[in-house]
């Protein structure tokens, strides 16, 4: 009786162990940002996936990220965009999210934060302990086309302060 029920509770484990080694994949297949090189892993809770309608995919760090891809790629239609879940950070369908714009908390490559969750009650939630305004894809997506030009001056403002960070500790 005790052998059935650990082996049923290992086979429960190792099932939901590999639902989220699959649900991490696209992190196996594009590590990195292609824009600004930032880990997908360590921010899983905002990266975003895009399919183009001719089956070509990208992963980004962030909506930031994510916009300057549509922006370039104009000719190219998505077909699906997943962001991960501020909570799981198992990936979403962006559209159908619940996204929190603004609030205390830091964003990922902009200074206007957007999150995105997977339940409203979850994004209800961020805003009553963090601020913020719940909004669809559609206004994330705006309110990052909106904060692109000082997000961007603020993005290279950082790189600067630490190259020039990085020289100085040559020199010792």
């Amino acid at each position: 009786m005790k052998k059935g029920i650990l082996s049923g509770l290992l086979i429960v484990f190792l099932l939901s162990l590999a639902g989220f080694v699959w649900a991490q994949d696209d992190i196996q297949k594009e590590p990195s940002c292609k824009f600004c090189g930032m880990d997908r892993g360590k921010f899983a809770h905002s990266r975003m996936l895009v399919t183009y309608d001719d089956g070509t995919t990208l992963g980004t760090c962030s909506l930031h990220c994510l916009a300057i891809d549509l922006a370039v790629n104009i000719d190219k239609t998505p077909s699906s965009i997943e962001v991960g879940d501020f909570n799981s950070k198992n990936l979403i369908d962006a559209e159908k999210a619940f996204w929190v714009i603004g609030g205390n908390k830091s964003g990922v490559m902009t200074q206007n934060a957007k999150w995105a969750f997977e339940k409203k009650e979850d994004a209800e939630k961020f805003i009553m302990e963090n601020s913020g305004t719940l909004a669809t894809f559609d206004e994330a997506m705006k309110a990052a086309y909106e904060s692109m030009y000082t997000d961007t001056g603020m993005i290279r403002e950082k790189r600067k302060m630490k190259k020039m960070q990085g020289v100085g500790h040559q020199h010792q």
